[in-house]
C-alpha cells in the first residue's frame, strides 16, 4: 500500500473516531441534562411537599392554640358577698376576657374549639392532642357516650401505645367507670394492668381495677387487688390505701 494512502487511512480512523466521540459526548450530555431535569423537578416537588406540609402543620397548631387559650383559661367564682364593702366581684361575671365562673361554662366555650381544631387536622399531631382534649372535657361535664367514642378515636389515630393513645385508654376506662358501665371498665383496666408497656402507671391502675371491684360488689376480685398492689408496688402512694381497704 502506497505511504499516500496509509495516511488518507489514518486520517479517516481518526476522523471516525473523533466523529464517535463527539456523539458519544452527545448522548451523555443529553443523559445528563435529563437527569439534572429529573432532579430538579423532584427536588422541587419535595421541596413544595415539605413547604406544603409545614403550612397545614401551622393552621392545625393555630387552631389547637386559640382552643387551649380557652381550656386553660381561669375560673373565677362568683363572690358571694359580691356587694359588701371590700368584696370585688369575679372578673367572669364583668365579662372580663379570659375568665369564666364555673369549670363547666369553660368546657362548654372549649368544646366547640376543640371540636373544630380535631376535625379539620383530625391525623395531625394537634388534631390528636385537640380530640384527646375534646373527649376529656366531655367527660369532665358527664357526657361519658361521646367521651368514650373521642377517646376511641384519640387511640385510633394516635395508636394504643403512642402518648396519647396511652392516656386516651385509661381516659376511656376512668369514664367507663364514671359512667357505671362496670364490667367494660373492669376488662379496661385488667388490660391495661397486663399490658406489657413499661410507661403505664400500673400501680394506679390497679388501684382503679380494685376500686371497680368493689363498686361491682365482688370483694374477692377487690381484696386480690388490693393485695396485689402491697406485694408487688411496696413503694407506691397507693400500696397505704390499699392495706387500709384490706384492714377494713
Amino acid at each position: 500500500m502506497k505511504r499516500k494512502e496509509r495516511h488518507h487511512l489514518k486520517e479517516n480512523e481518526l476522523a471516525q473516531s473523533i466523529i464517535a466521540a463527539r456523539a458519544a459526548l452527545e448522548t451523555r450530555k443529553k443523559q445528563l441534562t435529563v437527569a439534572l431535569t429529573v432532579i430538579l423537578v423532584v427536588g422541587a416537588g419535595i421541596g413544595g411537599s415539605v413547604a406544603w406540609q409545614r403550612q397545614i402543620d401551622a393552621r392545625a397548631q393555630a387552631l389547637l392554640a386559640d382552643a387551649m387559650v380557652t381550656f386553660n383559661a381561669q375560673v373565677i367564682p362568683v363572690s358571694a358577698n359580691a356587694d359588701a364593702p371590700g368584696e370585688v366581684p369575679a372578673a367572669a361575671t364583668l365579662g372580663a376576657v379570659g375568665t369564666y365562673a364555673t369549670e363547666s361554662a369553660k368546657l362548654m366555650a372549649a368544646l366547640p374549639k376543640l371540636k373544630t381544631a380535631a376535625d379539620a387536622y383530625p391525623d395531625r399531631q394537634a388534631g390528636i392532642t385537640a380530640r384527646y382534649h375534646y373527649a376529656t372535657s366531655l367527660a369532665a361535664l358527664g357526657r361519658h357516650q361521646e367521651a368514650i367514642d373521642a377517646f376511641d378515636d384519640v387511640i385510633a389515630r394516635a395508636g394504643a401505645n403512642g402518648l396519647y393513645g396511652r392516656m386516651s385508654r385509661l381516659g376511656k376506662a376512668d369514664t367507663q367507670m364514671r359512667a357505671g358501665q362496670l364490667d367494660a371498665a373492669i376488662a379496661a383496666w385488667k388490660e391495661l394492668a397486663a399490658s406489657p408497656d413499661e410507661e403505664l402507671p400500673k400501680d394506679a391502675i390497679l388501684m382503679e381495677l380494685a376500686r371497680a371491684y368493689a363498686a361491682q360488689g365482688n370483694q374477692e376480685e377487690a381484696r386480690k387487688t388490693f393485695t396485689q398492689i402491697v406485694d408487688e408496688h411496696p413503694t407506691s402512694p397507693y400500696s397505704a390505701e390499699a392495706r387500709a381497704e384490706l384492714g377494713s
